[in-house]
């Protein structure tokens, strides 16, 4: 069972943006919906024409936060 993690991140712009570890795909949406649109539809482009494309993808939630000193 291959899987691909993705690294997802608020955009400070609204919305939401992700990029998968160790493989070049980046994806970004304004819903969460959409974000899950979009990952599906990297992963379907860039293992096109391969029998190597993962079966599952693990969404990793990251949260930047600013503590004062």
């Amino acid at each position: 069972m291959k899987e691909l993690t993705f690294l997802v991140h608020e955009a400070e712009e609204g919305g939401y943006y992700a990029e998968a570890v160790g493989v070049g795909i980046f994806a970004e949406g304004d819903t969460m919906d959409d974000l899950k649109k979009s990952i599906k539809s990297g992963i379907e482009c860039y293992y096109e024409n391969t029998t190597e494309a993962p079966a599952f993808a693990h969404l990793h939630f990251v949260k930047d936060e600013i503590m004062a000193l």
